[in-house]
């Protein structure tokens, strides 16, 4: 008996030494070892190991693990990746300037891509460097029905030789025609309907209400741009608000506010309390924000036209628009506007740089219980034409609003490390759990990201949070932010050791599968 108990205890101490059978036939593709781990959904916040396979996130855990690579992330923070509502930069040169941002899904929801087949064919043939989506374009397929598919050049603008869709209600066959192209457009995995509504004012009330019985029909969120852009009523952005609240709660539908703090302007204490309150009754609504005061668009929108409009935006003046960070005078403003209405403009409708008021202004869209950031950062242009997907280096002349560059970085520098206004664990709710949760309940791929769990995708950022930081200003926009050591896409190391890999585009789509599939 005492042999047979030696025996037992022989072969125990050797299995014990042994490595784990499931181990050796899958091993470890990568593994995280040291990291403060944080993941917004559990709470956890404690020095973890983690272990990458096959995309996924596999092992969390205190015990060591080994891999084929191995990242020591002894002093740094190991999150989920940030996942971008509003990006409308879907290229790749654009991808890889918010991977450096933190960046691993970006997604074009507030205006949407139409048709939207194509955009995911043209994205899967040219590769993406970090995870891309959209939304279906309703302003796009309202004028291909309006216009009867005359090619148009943008959806923002007027047609010289056109008429003005922008204020034009649609009849009831029309409307019909409209939410027939939607419909086909969700049927091809859009993720919701985008709803460019301040860019076509005129619009019917009655094709918006019934646009979001569409989107409650089909449960999916809409992610609609104000009808207004007014601190003076009527037609204020307290009424467009109000308009999209009770749209939201007579339909039923999911309604995405984008970006809270530009179309609020200096109005956003009445407005947040109305939102908080909708929201409170039960109203399914939710928000964005990002961390600057100025919005960028092109400067022949309906947005700066009509008797008075400069009054209705807060008194703001024409030297408050910049062009390549360079303030216009009134002359060069009217020239642009009648010339040459496409010019892309920032429009400077805070100043948080200089003002207190304007930074408490600003402070209560981005920290909005419950909101996204998310950064409305677009394509990247030299001599106002886009570049190209095989330009890398970003050129030191290019064109953009630096939230195209460092929307997540100038969050974590300026609201948690500097002014300690949110907690570490809730900005990284708002960069990547929240945004996955808006989005999960249509779209059940996004129940797997914005978490550090067994399980979830491993889209991982892994940063200093010492310095951790933005670069990009708006007179010199081309600066890539610093402080993100590490950055995996569906497991595939994107940016190493600060470096980006120009040699992978681990991108995958975002898409929708509708439930008559």
């Amino acid at each position: 008996m005492k042999m047979q108990l030696s025996l037992c205890l022989l072969l125990s101490g050797l299995l014990a030494l042994a490595p784990n059978a499931s181990a050796q036939k899958n091993p470890l593709d990568l593994v995280i070892l040291h990291g403060r781990v944080i993941d917004p959904e559990t709470g956890l916040d404690a020095v973890r190991n983690v272990g990458v396979r096959d995309g996924k996130i596999v092992r969390v855990t205190k015990r060591k693990l080994s891999g084929d690579r191995v990242i020591d992330a002894e002093g740094l923070v190991v999150a989920p990746g940030f996942i971008d509502l509003h990006a409308h930069g879907q290229t790749i040169p654009s991808g890889r300037v918010q991977a450096l941002d933190g960046v691993t899904t970006a997604l074009e929801l507030e205006s949407g891509k139409y048709p939207v087949a194509s955009f995911y064919d043209a994205a899967a043939e040219e590769g993406r460097p970090i995870h891309y989506g959209a939304s279906v374009n309703w302003l796009r397929a309202r004028n291909a029905e309006l216009l009867k598919d005359v090619e148009i050049s943008d959806e923002t603008l007027r047609e010289d030789d056109g008429p003005d869709w922008r204020y034009t209600p649609t009849s009831e066959e029309q409307t019909a025609g409209i939410l027939d192209r939607v419909q086909k457009e969700l049927d091809d995995g859009g993720l919701g309907i985008g709803v460019l509504l301040g860019y076509a004012p005129g619009a019917g009330r009655n094709e918006y209400f019934a646009l979001h019985e569409l989107a409650a029909e089909q449960s999916v969120p809409t992610f609609t741009h104000a009808r207004y852009l007014s601190n003076i009523e009527p037609d204020s952005s307290f009424e467009g608000f109000q308009e999209m609240v009770a749209v939201s709660a007579a339909t039923g539908a999911q309604m995405h506010i984008s970006h809270l703090n530009s179309i609020s302007m200096r109005d956003i204490a009445p407005i947040r309390a109305m939102l908080e309150s909708a929201q409170a009754n039960g109203v399914n609504i939710t928000v964005e924000a990002y961390p600057y005061g100025a919005g960028a668009t092109a400067i022949g929108t309906a947005l700066f036209e009509g008797e008075n409009w400069q009054a209705r935006l807060g008194g703001i003046k024409k030297s408050d628009f910049t062009l390549d960070g360079v303030p216009l005078t009134d002359a060069e403003f009217d020239r642009l506007q009648k010339e040459e209405p496409r010019t892309g403009i920032v429009v400077h409708f805070l100043h948080p740089e200089d003002n207190a008021n304007d930074r408490n202004i600003l402070a209560q869209s981005i920290l909005f219980p419950g909101g996204a950031i998310a950064s409305d950062g677009g394509d990247w242009q030299v001599n106002r034409e886009q570049i190209g997907n095989d330009v890398w280096p970003i050129p030191a002349n290019a064109e953009a609003h630096p939230r195209s560059a460092g929307t997540f970085s100038k969050f974590l520098r300026v609201y948690v490390r500097e002014n300690n206004m949110i907690s570490l664990n809730e900005a990284l709710a708002k960069t990547s759990l929240i945004p996955a949760q808006i989005l999960e309940a249509s779209v059940p791929q996004m129940r797997h990201k914005g978490r550090i769990q067994e399980g979830a995708d491993a889209d991982i950022v892994i940063f200093d949070f010492k310095t951790v930081s933005d670069r990009a200003t708006y007179e010199d926009p081309a600066q890539m932010s610093v402080g993100f050591e590490y950055v995996l896409v569906a497991g595939t190391p994107l940016v190493w050791g600060g470096e980006l890999d120009t040699a992978v585009l681990p991108g995958r789509p975002v898409r929708r599968t509708p439930s008559n599939q």
